[in-house]
């Protein structure tokens, strides 16, 4: 790893671990989630992103072919379609709604205004990071560390985890990868 792309790590980080940190605030104060540790509440922030940041130079050095990229946008689209039926059914939710909407402007804008091409190496990243996500939430979900409000989600569950926290920590991911690629690449670079 050269330093251009550990600069990038660190800078995506803290943009990362600002906005979902924040996001975490505002989900606390209005009740929508509660933390046992505050420490956890922020740190999860930054440590998430990190593991996944990591992951994603990872495969991309250890395996290199591209070539799925071509179905990337059928998996965005797909899931552009999700964000939005599940937006209108959960608009009222508070978790639902600002996770759903996030994810979506994410998506939208990545595969439809944004020239840097690195969707098919995020999604492979992600299903990749879904087991220990799954194993970790679980886990704190069932030692109550973690706590959603019922009445800021949909009530549907995969698991015992409901459906917003895993396009949440999607749309962590992915914003912080966004900013990954973008500060790795120089200007005139865009298409990597």
């Amino acid at each position: 790893m050269n330093i251009n792309t550990i600069k990038a790590a660190l800078l995506s980080l803290l943009v990362t671990g600002a906005v979902f940190s924040l996001l975490t605030f505002v989900f606390v104060s209005q009740r929508v989630l509660s933390f046992n540790s505050p420490i956890l509440a922020g740190l999860s922030a930054f440590l998430v992103p990190a593991i996944a940041i990591g992951l994603y130079q990872f495969l991309n050095d250890r395996f290199p072919n591209n070539a799925l990229e071509k179905y990337s946008l059928l998996t965005s689209n797909l899931l552009l379609g999700l964000c939005v039926a599940l937006l209108f059914f959960g608009y009222q939710k508070w978790y639902t709604a600002i996770t759903f909407f996030t994810l979506f402007v994410l998506l939208f804008f990545i595969e439809y205004k944004n020239k840097l091409r690195f969707m098919y190496r995020f999604y492979r990243c992600y299903v990749l990071l879904l087991i220990p996500f799954y194993i970790t939430a679980t886990v704190l979900h069932k030692k109550g560390t973690v706590k959603f409000s019922e009445a800021a989600t949909l009530k549907l569950k995969l698991g015992h985890i409901g459906i917003e926290a895993y396009f949440y920590f999607m749309a962590m991911l992915l914003f912080a990868v966004y900013f990954f690629e973008f500060f790795k690449r120089k200007p005139g670079k865009a298409n990597g």
